[in-house]
């Protein structure tokens, strides 16, 4: 864990949204009365729950160790922290990234330690193991009225709470997770700002209304004395709303908002003009105040969602240490947001990996189970199942080089295909495997018709193939312009799969030189242009790792990755130090425990 004050390293541009306000006649919003698939009609409302100021005092049992009923781990449970954790996203429910991944792993290993935790995110789609609470609340959003219900799931030791409304459900039930924040990639949703105004809203209802009783060692609402883990800008009025609507009514008096940045480069701005929308008072208007364009000219005065985000929350974290230092070392690495970090201060906790899903000795996607201690035997054979599902030639002793990722600039897919065109006359393979803007999957899919027996790209959401790279390949590229953490590096390890990487953010953490990977150096972080220099750097850096293939030395680097720590168990600890340090009332430490049952029938998501 790592905080910091001062000037240090690096990353990219921003994303501007659209003028909502200009576009509001053209959405409609209205209150939703009216059946309609996938979602209760709420005309005859059960037991609606209004906004009050009553305190509630949650249950909890004492501070024990011991045995669920069929459960072989042992849990800790105890007074702990209430952790609310609220974000667009929770894997495996609904995912396009990271965001998703942290949602889905962190809250489960914080629970082993003995704190209540709950996740509150959009309800998508119709999730068969989420189920309505039958508690709806009223909420002011724009102009507008909205009814929102909550549904509910306890997964892994948390509480798992889904926002059920028009503006998340209407919009993606039954569509990929692609279509999240809007119709396609690159392109939002004209009602962003309302729907994300509403999850803000609803999510700070929740803990007050919400009488639940899943669990065997808490019941009751949450109540008031919690911890809100807000995260990135689609919940950053969760801290402004805190202090407007309750704290300035003398509820939640104690609680308190950590802000987590996942991706600075997505910050949420809007015209302006927009600010009357989320309904928060003039006094808030400075902290979402912000002039875009530097060393270019000014685009224009918006609203920044993230910057109030950072201004109004009591901490602010972000998902690697060398990614906070790049942050507020120069404007292009903090997209315009590095002084506000340098005023604030920011805290590096790198991200764990799901070892439960990503694990070589039960993968239930590869035919060839295996340890650190079989990996050896296994990898060839797993290299030959890969060549021959993607049809590449079958050929255990050539080396062969995989890519998963987002077809985008922040990835570097651009970059890579520059590069393959110069390194592919090497004795290697390379499968490349991802969805993203549509002329860089054309792209990946014209290199098998270049190079038929060396290449193949698959422009598809592949989960088994995904499974099938990561534990067939010899390396993992990872070429990123920037990469706040980064989960592929760290699958690839957990698999024996050697990354070659860019250096920088999390992959600059947690892939070390000639040990467990190879680094590239840092690459041109304007999105705009393919540097020359950086395919270079990425041609130059295979080749020193083809170098390596077959080698003993390579054989040790393998042993070297298997052998990491990647699970959540110590962000776990880090994160419980960070938010302790925040004083909120009735915060205790936990104590070592293990993950409820990860793989119990009963604990796995079925979205």
């Amino acid at each position: 864990m790592a905080t910091i004050t001062a000037s240090h390293h690096f990353v990219s541009r921003s994303q501007t949204s659209l003028d909502t306000k200009s576009t509001l006649s053209q959405i409609g919003l209205r209150n939703h009365t009216l059946t309609h698939n996938g979602l209760r009609a709420v005309n005859k409302l059960d037991g609606l729950q209004s906004r009050t100021n009553t305190k509630v005092t949650p249950k909890m049992a004492s501070r024990t160790e011991t045995k669920r009923p069929g459960c072989s781990a042992t849990i800790v449970c105890g007074k702990g922290m209430n952790l609310i954790f609220v974000g667009t996203e929770v894997g495996p429910w609904s995912k396009t990234g990271g965001l998703g991944d942290v949602l889905g792993g962190l809250p489960p290993a914080l629970a082993a330690r003995g704190h209540r935790v709950m996740t509150i995110s959009p309800r998508y789609d119709q999730y068969k193991d989420a189920w309505d609470t039958s508690v709806a609340v009223e909420i002011q959003v724009g102009d507008s009225i909205e009814i929102v219900r909550f549904f509910h799931c306890y997964k892994r030791g948390v509480d798992r709470v889904f926002v059920d409304h028009p503006m998340f459900l209407e919009k993606v039930w039954g569509k990929t997770a692609s279509k999240i924040y809007g119709p396609k990639a690159g392109l939002d949703y004209l009602d962003n700002e309302l729907r994300f105004s509403l999850l803000c809203q609803a999510a700070l209802e929740a803990p007050r209304v919400l009488n639940l009783n899943s669990s065997n060692y808490f019941s009751g609402p949450y109540g008031e004395d919690v911890l809100f883990i807000a995260n990135d800008w689609h919940t950053a009025l969760i801290p402004c709303y805190l202090k407007s609507m309750y704290q300035s009514r003398g509820i939640y008096l104690n609680a308190k908002v950590a802000f987590c940045i996942h991706n600075i480069a997505y910050q949420g701005r809007f015209s302006f003009s927009d600010f009357p929308l989320l309904n928060l008072p003039d006094e808030f208007r400075g902290s979402f105040d912000f002039i875009d364009g530097y060393e270019k000219p000014v685009k224009g005065r918006k609203i920044n969602w993230m910057k109030a985000g950072i201004l109004e929350s009591h901490r602010v974290v972000t998902v690697s240490p060398y990614y906070a230092q790049e942050l507020v070392s120069a404007v292009d690495k903090g997209v315009e947001l590095d002084s506000f970090l340098r005023k604030t201060c920011i805290t590096g906790i790198v991200n764990g990996m799901d070892t439960q899903e990503w694990n070589p000795a039960t993968d239930k996607y590869t035919d060839v189970k295996y340890d650190i201690t079989t990996v050896m035997d296994a990898k060839p054979l797993l290299k030959e199942a890969l060549q021959a599902a993607v049809g590449l030639p079958v050929d255990k002793k050539i080396p062969l080089i995989g890519f998963i990722g987002r077809l985008e600039e922040q990835k570097g897919s651009d970059i890579l295909v520059a590069a393959i065109h110069k390194f592919i006359g090497l004795d290697v393979q390379i499968v490349v495997l991802g969805t993203g803007k549509k002329e860089f999957e054309q792209e990946i899919e014209q290199l098998e018709v270049l190079y038929p027996n060396k290449a193949k790209g698959v422009a598809k959401f592949n989960v088994p193939l995904a499974h099938m790279i990561t534990a067939g390949a010899d390396f993992m590229l990872v070429p990123s312009r920037f990469e706040p953490c980064g989960l592929i590096q760290l699958h690839a390890m957990r698999y024996g799969t050697v990354p070659i990487c860019a250096s920088t953010g999390g992959l600059v953490d947690t892939v070390k030189e000639g040990y467990t990977g190879f680094h590239m150096g840092a690459f041109n972080v304007e999105c705009d242009v393919v540097d020359p220099a950086d395919v270079l750097k990425i041609v130059a850096t295979v080749a020193r790792a083809l170098a390596v293939y077959g080698t003993l030395a390579f054989a040790e680097m393998i042993k070297n990755c298997m052998s990491e720590e990647l699970s959540w168990k110590e962000p776990a600890k880090k994160w419980e130090t960070l938010l302790l340090g925040l004083g909120a009332s009735g915060s205790e430490p936990g104590v070592e425990g293990e993950e409820i049952a990860p793989l119990a029938k009963e604990n796995v998501a079925t979205p």
